[in-house]
């Protein structure tokens, strides 16, 4: 047996042997350049979760109020008079409808609403006007929601609430009055203007660079005829291939298949190998192509997408969430009736009720973007009670 054993490790501990080289390549690649790498980006594997997370969230709060308060020099500073609903429905192409509510006491200095609203004016700017907007006022006591009176000098608002509505809805819980308002602000996007397409932002989504351009491409592909809705956000800690949705797994074993077929080329180049050692090799490559594939972070590779907006990914939609949902005309008002019949309550929102509809109803379909065209700025919320110190994760 120790004869064997010496035997096997003389043959396959030389220089030139495949195994050494794998066992080098993998201790290298997953010992050392991956965690001097990756230790401070936030979706990887390797973050230092212990030693980052904190003071990175604290400075992402930073930023995000230093842009709050540019939000508001910015809209203080603004030259316009209130703008009026429509008397006639325009028919936009896109109309772009801002859900909005008043933030609890610590997040009233971040000016969520301001931010959102000045990206979306840029963007208008870049794209010469591509769009409406809407601000949809869902605050029980309007007034409360201030950064509003500062947009109505660019945008036309509708509020939901008024003193006989406001006494109806307190008897809601949170989340069903959430629904509500979402259909709600659905509705009168439809009515008011009657668009061809309907994008509803919630006002704490931030749109991204390329936001119109690739809406407009999504807009004029085939499966857009046939969808129900399209999610342009899904939370970046859930990008990864490990997951339950069948169409990553099939992406992340093309990637491996490919990632094998490169590196096997490669290896074959520098080194050379027996033909009878390709099977292996091949399988090897393919798995550490997958593996460094998610242990990097699958959410980063995404982002190799935002260099033209042909190359957005489609894929079925996920279950969460709803900071931005673009929906056709002709389907829009299939999603109020879906809405409708179910009732929210905690651990039922409204991203689960619609997903929850989309699967009793196996006629329709429905997609999600990739990457998302939306940045999810909010850390508090005003639906959900937020912790004294937000973190990023």
């Amino acid at each position: 047996m120790a004869l064997q054993l010496k035997a096997f490790l003389r043959h396959h501990c030389r220089r030139s042997s495949p195994l050494l080289h794998i066992l080098g390549l993998s201790s290298l690649t997953f010992l050392v350049i991956f965690p001097l790498l990756c230790h401070r980006l936030l979706y990887s594997y390797y973050f230092f979760k212990f030693l980052y997370l904190k003071s990175m969230s604290h400075e992402a709060l930073q930023a995000s109020l230093a842009r709050g308060q540019t939000a508001l020099h910015y809209w203080q500073s603004f030259n316009g008079t209130p703008q009026l609903l429509p008397v006639e429905p325009a028919s936009p192409q896109i109309l772009v409808t801002i859900v909005t509510a008043a933030r609890p006491t610590d997040g009233i200095q971040y000016h969520y609403v301001l931010q959102v609203a000045e990206l979306l004016d840029h963007a208008l700017m870049e794209c010469g006007g591509c769009a409406e907007v809407l601000l949809c006022n869902v605050e029980e006591e309007p007034e409360k929601n201030e950064d509003v009176s500062l947009l109505i000098k660019r945008f036309p608002v509708v509020e939901r609430f008024k003193d006989l509505e406001r006494q109806a809805s307190t008897a809601l819980n949170i989340f069903e009055k959430e629904k509500q308002d979402y259909v709600y602000c659905l509705k009168q996007s439809l009515e008011i203007f009657n668009p061809q397409n309907v994008l509803l932002l919630e006002d704490d989504a931030a749109p991204m660079q390329n936001f119109f351009p690739v809406v407009q491409n999504l807009i004029s592909r085939s499966f857009y005829s046939n969808t129900l809705y399209v999610k342009l956000f899904h939370p970046e800690r859930l990008h990864r291939y490990w997951n339950p949705e069948p169409y990553r797994i099939l992406e992340w074993v093309g990637l491996g298949m490919t990632g094998a077929s490169v590196l096997c080329a490669l290896y074959k180049r520098l080194i050379g190998f027996s033909p009878k050692m390709l099977p292996f090799l091949f399988l090897f490559f393919m798995l550490y192509t997958m593996a460094a594939a998610e242990l990097f972070g699958r959410h980063y590779l995404l982002e190799l997408r935002r260099l033209s907006p042909q190359l957005y990914a489609v894929s079925p939609a996920t279950e969460c969430c709803t900071p931005a949902m673009l929906f056709p005309h002709f389907s829009a008002r299939r999603v109020m009736h879906y809405l409708n019949e179910l009732t929210c309550k905690p651990g039922f929102a409204k991203d689960i009720a619609l997903y929850d509809s989309l699967q009793k109803n196996q006629s329709e379909r429905a997609h999600s973007v990739e990457p998302n065209l939306v940045w999810h700025i909010g850390a508090y919320s005003s639906v959900r009670a937020t912790r004294s110190q937000p973190r990023l994760l």
